[in-house]
């Protein structure tokens, strides 16, 4: 079996071994296959062998990988390898297979009727689509399914048809031949097939056509028909109740302009309504999926029609309250979801000022729903009674009801905002007084009973900590008395933890419940468990941050306290008490800032030192930099109010650092996240003492110097660059010298990278690459006239269009920003937000005009390879960016460019009629002076580049599906 990517024949035998070995062979020959069935897809010779084995009794797979090979290559081959005139002949074996596979398998017959849609599509003179498709596949009642699937995907490859190399225009044409024109005949062919018999009523296909012409046939087309009768008998049939279900949703949806559609929803409302009673008898059932099914089609409803329910909330209340019945009997968790973006919506409605009555009509409704939530909140009693697995061992279901709370949160402050805060609030105080009564008498070191039924309104006090005001002053000063008793339990501690943090705000504010909460977080740095600890490490930073001043007066005990337990925690507990204990020290007065940073940061300069003489792994390395994180912290807190011209006590206090810093970075320069970490640190003190670091200006560009020559990081140009920012022309208090020596460094540190960018390759660097062009973005913005007429301009710009071959997102997203922003300077509308003065503007101007004669054509070669083959997706637009404004400045001269650059594609990778409308469009679109004609041709490069890279670069369907084995044949 040959496995070159050239293949000029593949024989059917061949082809079934390849399929066979991606299906079980070893993986070096699951390689080879893979590469052997991706040249084949791609391959002009292989239509024949597609239809072969699809004409074959080969195996399903085989026969699957078949058809779906087939749909690619009518969706990107067919203009390019297949003449019009054999079209019919293709057409004509389409219809003879799906006869051939009407009673299945399925799956193939769905790919076949995909690929007769995909070819009516892109047949322009085939117009009797519908008719004759119907009437070649009506001659047997098998072929029904086929002519179901055949209407069910024609909407959806008509929407999808921008895959197919056909212009917007003709796209619109077949659209309307294919959709508008026959919206009439289809609601009749499906009125008619339901009428045939009560199976075919009952047919989960039929409801899935109704779905997918909704969204071509005018909704009222359906509802005043039979068709109606047929969906919503379907809701309630075993058979079909979630296709009809969805069919429904989809129908109801298209209702959501309530004022466009009062007629559609005078009919429905009633209907839907009547499902009511339906959600006591499936629950009763125990049958999940017809009462989600009843959900999404009652919540879809009330959704659809929020404006109209606050409108008229007697009139639409039963509605809502079938909509609670749902989420009232959800034992299983898994249909209150579906009733989620409801109550939001409807709560967008309420809250408004000229919806206050309905809101007061309304509010039980959501009284109830905050009932029904907290005890949805609970967490399960696990079968085995063992507490400490409450899910039994299944951590899937375990993370699903962590997600599934977060969601319930929200919904409950919708709920509080629609009750108001105090009635929410005081249902919270009143299950934990509950619990108290009734529970409280038994709890013991080792048991606290029905746990469950506390820690619920726990997690919902907290959920609503973002909507109860500082200021409140009825419930919260009743329940922070007994957060602070709540019983020695691993889950009650941690909830009760989380919302203490949560409410620092209202603590700043009622500073007399301060010192017991605070006791309480520090006194759990003691628990066993690690969820706790976290929790207190974690709250301790809003303590710290909201309470700070209150804190002040505390600043040296913690200091202790900070002491102590810093070695005990994980890395983000460290940093969240750092940022924490950091924000104390910020508030206190200038003159102690020094004093309290040796206080602070010395132990940690100590601790950095003790590793740095350990550190001989990577584990060890690795805590290292985990550690100078730390030290950063501090640096971006504690950033003392000075008056101009004194001295900062801080930077007194970094410089007495900054050597050791320095040691540190030298001894592990090939170490990248310990140098990240320190150039991050250094980047920090510049940010934020701006000026006042001008003593360390000196000794730190060396150390930046001298380490990207080294090393090679781009860390080391990360730095250079936000120096460059702060000690601009443009910034206050910053002398002409110190700019100037800043620039030149700068212009050291670009020579230093381009010799690197000589000796390796792209692909080497990519770090480095994106440093380096975030660097050259900042120089154009502040040094646009040193820069641009600097010998260094071209050199650079040739090292941007060398480095757009890389294939990684984030250095060539940094590459195209740099080029955009380069050319912006040869148009009216430079990157500098200063602007130049004139002569110095045209200047520059000339100066990007005349590069662009020698190095235009490179980067529109370039910027169109990656276009149409490398790129990243997050990428194309920017490369559009790039060549639309090439046309802004010179677009006949890159007109021609693009023309030279689609010449070099491989031949047979593109229709020369395809290539020929491409310029042309563009041409027209440049004869005028309209602006958004040159938008329009960036659109026009879009498309055929995308075009381009679907064909030609893109893995076809099929071959991850042979891998994974996920094959499903049925029906």
């Amino acid at each position: 079996m040959a496995a070159n990517g050239a293949q000029d024949s593949f024989s059917p035998s061949d082809v079934l071994a390849a399929v066979m070995t991606m299906r079980s062979g070893e993986q070096d020959a699951k390689k080879k296959a893979h590469v052997y069935l991706e040249s084949f897809q791609k391959s002009k010779t292989s239509w024949g062998t597609i239809i072969g084995i699809l004409q074959s009794k080969a195996e399903p797979e085989a026969t699957l990988f078949a058809a779906i090979t087939l749909r690619g290559k009518i969706t990107y081959d067919l203009s390019t390898q297949v003449p019009t005139n054999e079209l019919p002949a293709l057409r004509t074996q389409i219809l003879m297979l799906l006869k051939e596979f009407a009673v299945g398998p399925k799956p193939i017959r769905v790919q076949l009727c995909v690929c007769l849609a995909i070819l009516a599509i892109q047949m322009k003179d085939w117009n009797d689509v519908l008719p004759s498709v119907v009437q070649s596949l009506s001659d047997s009642p098998e072929s029904h399914a086929c002519i179901l699937d055949f209407l069910r995907v024609l909407p959806e490859e008509v929407t999808e048809g921008r895959k197919i190399t056909l212009s917007e225009d003709d796209l619109a044409d077949r659209s309307k031949v294919l959709l508008a024109d026959n919206t009439d005949r289809v609601v009749q062919l499906l009125i008619n097939y339901s009428q045939s018999s009560p199976a075919a009523a009952r047919n989960p296909q039929l409801m899935e056509c109704i779905t997918s012409w909704l969204r071509e046939v005018p909704v009222g087309s359906i509802i005043n028909s039979p068709l109606l009768d047929v969906v919503f008998n379907g809701v309630t049939a075993d058979e079909c109740s979630q296709e009809a279900s969805e069919c429904l949703c989809v129908m109801i949806r298209e209702t959501r302009d309530v004022d466009e559609s009062q007629a559609n929803i005078q009919v429905l409302f009633p209907r839907v309504v009547g499902l009511q009673p339906r959600i006591a008898t499936v629950a009763e059932e125990e049958d999940t999926e017809a009462l989600k099914a009843l959900t999404k089609v009652l919540a879809t409803a009330a959704e659809s029609w929020a404006v109209a329910i606050a409108r008229q909330p007697s009139h639409f209340r039963p509605l809502v309250e079938a909509v609670l019945e749902c989420a009232a009997r959800d034992k299983d968790q898994d249909v209150i979801e579906h009733t989620f973006l409801f109550w939001y919506e409807l709560k967008q409605y309420l809250v408004l000022e000229r919806y206050i009555q309905s809101r007061l009509e309304l509010v039980d409704v959501y009284s109830k729903l905050v009932d029904i939530l907290l005890k949805h909140l609970r967490y399960p009693r696990p079968d085995s009674g063992n507490e400490a697995d409450l899910f039994d061992g299944d951590r899937e279901q375990e993370e699903k009801f962590r997600e599934f709370r977060h969601q319930m949160g929200d919904t409950l402050k919708d709920s509080c905002e629609v009750m108001g805060v105090t009635e929410c609030l005081t249902k919270v105080l009143n299950a934990i007084q509950v619990w108290m009564q009734n529970n409280a008498s038994q709890v013991s070191d080792t048991n606290v009973p029905n746990w469950q039924e506390l820690e619920a309104p726990l997690f919902a006090m907290r959920a609503l900590g973002r909507i109860v005001d500082r200021d409140e002053e009825i419930v919260l000063p009743q329940l922070m008395p007994l957060l602070v008793q709540i019983p020695n339990h691993e889950k009650l501690k941690f909830a009760t933890i989380m919302v203490l943090g949560r409410y620092t705000e209202w603590t700043a504010v009622h500073p007399e419940y301060l010192e017991p909460q605070f006791n309480y977080i520090v006194n759990s740095f003691q628990a066993d468990s690690k969820e706790i600890v976290r929790a207190a490490a974690l709250a301790i930073k809003f303590f710290c941050t909201d309470c700070r001043n209150l804190l002040s007066g505390q600043v040296l005990q913690l200091q202790t306290f900070y002491d102590q337990v810093l070695d005990k925690l994980p890395t983000q507990s460290r940093e969240e008490v750092t940022d924490g204990v950091s924000s104390v020290v910020a508030v206190q007065p200038a003159d102690q800032t020094y004093a309290l940073l040796k206080t602070y940061c010395d132990p940690l300069i100590q601790r950095l030192m003790t590793m740095a003489n350990q550190a001989t792994d990577k584990e060890s390395k690795i805590a290292m930099a985990e550690h100078l994180q730390l030290i950063t912290i501090f640096v971006q807190n504690v950033t003392p109010a000075v008056s101009l011209g004194d001295a900062n006590p801080a930077v007194k206090y970094w410089q007495e650092v900054f050597p050791i810093l320095s040691t540190i970075l030298e001894n592990f320069l090939d170490f990248s996240p310990i140098c990240e970490r320190i150039c991050r640190c250094w980047r920090n003190m510049i940010v934020s003492y701006r000026t006042a670091m001008a003593p360390l200006l000196p000794e730190m560009a060396n150390k930046l110097a001298s380490g990207f020559a080294a090393s090679h990081e781009g860390c080391f140009l990360w730095v250079t660059g936000t120096i460059l920012r702060e000690f601009s022309e443009d910034r206050d208090n910053v002398d002409q010298a110190t700019t100037e020596h800043i620039y030149s460094f700068f212009e050291a540190q670009a020579t230093a990278f381009l010799r690197v960018m000589t000796e390796l390759q792209p692909a080497d660097l990519p770090d480095a690459i994106d440093d380096f062009f975030r660097l050259m973005i900042d120089a154009l913005l502040y040094y646009p006239q040193k820069l641009i007429p600097s010998t260094l301009q071209v050199p650079i710009f040739e090292a941007a269009i060398y480095a757009l071959t890389l294939e990684q997102r984030d250095p060539l997203v940094s590459t195209l920003h740099y080029v955009r922003d380069l050319l912006s300077y040869g148009s009216n509308n430079p990157a500098s937000s200063e602007g130049l003065p004139e002569p110095a503007a045209q200047q520059i101007k000339a100066i990007i005009l005349n590069m662009l004669q020698s190095h235009g054509m490179g980067l529109v070669k370039q910027v169109m390879a990656g276009m149409m083959l490398t790129f990243p997706r997050d990428c194309f637009a920017d490369g559009s960016g790039v060549l639309l404004a090439l046309f802004e400045m010179i677009p006949g001269q890159t007109a021609e460019w693009v023309a030279q650059t689609i010449q070099l594609l491989p031949e047979g990778t593109v229709n020369p009629a395809e290539a020929n409308r491409l310029m042309t469009k563009i041409k027209e679109r440049l004869s005028t002076d309209d602006a958004s004609n040159l938008r329009h041709v960036r659109v026009l490069l879009q498309d055929f580049t995308n075009s381009y890279r679907r064909r030609n670069v893109a893995p076809r369907d099929g071959l991850g599906q042979l891998e994974a084995r996920r094959f499903q044949f049925s029906g």
